[in-house]
């Protein structure tokens, strides 16, 4: 199995990866071709895929503000779970945060993703009860989107 940076080539791999996902939400404008390379760009070596040989198993994005980081769309295909993968990449992202001084990293997670709670909480997450995540748009809300929970 190798990860390596996420790159542009990745996209329609990584994109089949999450369509079949289940409790990865997908957004017409955040996860267009468009949006995902922007992401890219943005946060260079931060997002990684797994790889055996030359199927694409695994992808997670990863970024930050400067403070923070933020993990999105972490997938393992199901024939690969159960194998490490999923927290092989979240350690590449972490490590990778790491060196760019960013000391905490966020995620979201749908309250209907059932597995992935248990992924995340098993993997040593921890749930902010504390807060509350709030939201708006910049600008006129899209109309449509790829798939949600």
């Amino acid at each position: 199995m190798k990860i390596r940076p996420m790159t542009p080539r990745d996209y329609a791999a990584v994109m089949q990866l999450w369509r079949s996902t289940p409790g990865l939400g997908l957004h017409a404008t955040d996860d267009s071709r468009a949006g995902i390379l922007r992401y890219l760009r943005r946060n260079p070596g931060l997002s990684f895929v797994a790889c055996d040989g030359v199927r694409l198993v695994g992808a997670v994005l990863s970024g930050h503000d400067g403070r923070r980081g933020t993990l999105h769309h972490l997938a393992v295909a199901q024939s690969h779970r159960k194998q490490g993968i999923g927290q092989a990449l979240v350690a590449r992202c972490r490590r990778a945060l790491a060196r760019q001084q960013i000391p905490k990293c966020n995620i979201f997670v749908y309250r209907a993703n059932v597995s992935g709670q248990a992924f995340w909480m098993h993997t040593g997450w921890q749930e902010r009860t504390d807060l509350s995540l709030l939201q708006q748009w910049t600008g006129p809300r899209p109309s449509r989107k790829l798939r949600a929970c």
